[in-house]
């Protein structure tokens, strides 16, 4: 028997280590928030997608008392990025969190529905795309969607 260890790598930065590109990115997830619809968990998610030619498509955690019918923030803005901008890669995407008046102190993690999409999106468009997770004290910095899912479910890695 052989025991491995996988791991993945992420970079933490300060606000103001973030470029203003990426503070952008991260103001509009967050912004994002006010648009969620979680009369449920009470915990609301707001996503932005930065595409290739510098557009921001939004998106926001959308729940269903028929659980599991809503939808998570980052794959709502990546489905409307794919479905309005097929052309265009996404090159960057943004999540935030907001629960109990205020957003997390440390960035939220994606489910791994969403990291599967997010992994199909590089697939799709032959490139990784920056993921940026907000909190309050740190921001978390991934070069590539295939960072946050080891062993991913895709030919392309």
């Amino acid at each position: 028997m052989q025991e491995d260890i996988l791991q993945i790598r992420a970079t933490r930065l300060t606000w103001g280590e973030l470029s203003d590109s990426q503070r952008e990115l991260i103001t509009a997830a967050k912004q994002m928030t006010n648009k969620s619809y979680s009369p449920y968990s009470h915990f609301s998610v707001g996503a932005a997608v930065r595409l290739a030619n510098g557009g921001i498509v939004c998106g926001s955690n959308q729940e269903n008392a028929a659980y599991p019918s809503g939808l998570c923030a980052e794959r709502t803005a990546l489905f409307a990025a794919n479905a309005n901008y097929p052309d265009q890669p996404v090159v960057s995407l943004a999540i935030a969190c907001f629960t109990g008046g205020h957003f997390t102190l440390q960035p939220g993690s994606p489910c791994g529905g969403c990291r599967q999409v997010m992994v199909e999106t590089e697939h799709r468009f032959g490139q990784p795309m920056e993921i940026l997770l907000f909190g309050t004290e740190f921001v978390y910095q991934f070069h590539s969607a295939a960072d946050l899912l080891p062993l991913v479910f895709t030919d392309l890695y």
